[in-house]
């Protein structure tokens, strides 16, 4: 078993766990909701999923750090949303025993709940164990019963060791090839899959379920025989990757296949296990700094499955200097073989 044996079974479960709450949302608040205000599903999922991650991973790993998005002062001055979060809380657990016990069990007050939440203030940086964790990640995906993501990711000395995404509209089955169908309308009856990398040891896919984890199945990206067949990932939204310059290149691929949109580090999740080729994030503004919860569990899936992730001059993402890759543009993730091919391709028409 690798080093991190316990670290990934503890992120897998409380992914797992923080799952069933996101899906309760959904299902009981979000149906046909678009709005994104102070008391929307988004809210109420973010805060909660955070509230159990954390509970479990400082039931298990008490010393560690943990940078995450949400804190609770908003929580602290509203009664009603700190009641409708805390309901929901209080009564997700996993279906079985053991794993839940391993988690720590329920949180045991609703002044306990805020408090894991304010846990999620850490810096970031390059010295010791940090967790990133995004509760919902893809918020106009989940709203709109599309693709979103459960994403958590253990960095030790600024190296991303741990990864995991729970994603619960994904299909299971990991051949089921990308289409444009998944970005909406896809409720998680019969779907829903749970995405792991170690460092050094592989990446795996296994069924999400509400209990104990299920049996693993290694994951690996699919060497792109000929680039013109390849098939891209992109955001679904302009606002956070650029759309026209991602045909741009496409043509220069000979690319005709048309881009998959979809929310999320899903896209990440989707091209490891080969179900798609390449994902591109291409900078809209200069200014703009990716945040490390966004991206450090699906890079080092990627990267485990066989697959480079770099940003658009070609350098690794670095998840060492803050709460933010301050020190990368963009995110080109392709199979090691066909990488530089892809980063050539973006280069030329970005001019960098």
């Amino acid at each position: 078993m690798s080093s991190y044996a316990k670290e990934l079974e503890i992120a897998q479960l409380a992914v797992q766990r923080a799952a069933i709450l996101t899906k309760r949302v959904f299902h009981e608040k979000a149906k046909g909701t678009v709005s994104k205000d102070d008391k929307s599903p988004v809210t109420i999922g973010d805060f909660g999923a955070q509230a159990l991650i954390i509970a479990a991973l400082k039931h298990n790993f008490p010393g560690d750090e943990i940078v995450a998005e949400e804190e609770a002062a908003q929580l602290r001055e509203d009664a009603n949303l700190r009641a409708t979060i805390w309901d929901l809380v209080k009564s997700t657990s996993l279906s079985d025993p053991a794993a839940e016990a391993a988690l720590g069990g329920a949180i045991g007050s609703e002044e306990e709940m805020l408090t894991f939440i304010d846990y999620g203030n850490s810096k970031g940086g390059a010295k010791g164990r940090i967790w990133a964790i995004d509760p919902i990640d893809g918020t106009k995906g989940f709203l709109r019963g599309g693709q979103y993501a459960v994403c958590l990711a253990l960095m030790v000395d600024g190296d991303v060791k741990v990864g995991v995404l729970g994603c619960p509209n994904l299909p299971i089955d990991d051949t089921v090839p990308l289409t444009g169908s998944m970005e909406s309308g896809q409720t998680d009856e019969g779907r829903g899959s749970l995405f792991s990398g170690v460092l050094g040891g592989g990446a795996a896919s296994r069924p999400l379920t509400t209990g104990a984890l299920a049996s693993p199945q290694k994951i690996s990206m699919k060497a792109i025989a000929d680039i013109a067949a390849a098939t891209f990932c992109e955001s679904v939204e302009p606002g956070h990757s650029s759309h026209n310059d991602q045909a741009e290149i496409a043509k220069r691929l000979g690319i005709t296949n048309p881009s998959v949109r979809m929310d999320s580090q899903a896209k990440y999740a989707s091209i490891a296990r080969g179900a798609g080729d390449i994902y591109l994030r291409l900078p809209v503004s200069a200014t703009y700094q990716e945040k490390i919860w966004d991206h450090a569990a699906g890079d080092l899936i990627v990267r485990e499955a066989g697959g480079a992730v770099t940003d658009i001059y070609g350098k690794r993402l670095d998840f060492s200097i803050g709460r933010t890759l301050a020190t990368n543009k963009g995110v080109i993730a392709a199979p090691v073989g066909s990488h530089a091919q892809v980063l050539t391709a973006v280069q030329e028409v970005l001019k960098k």
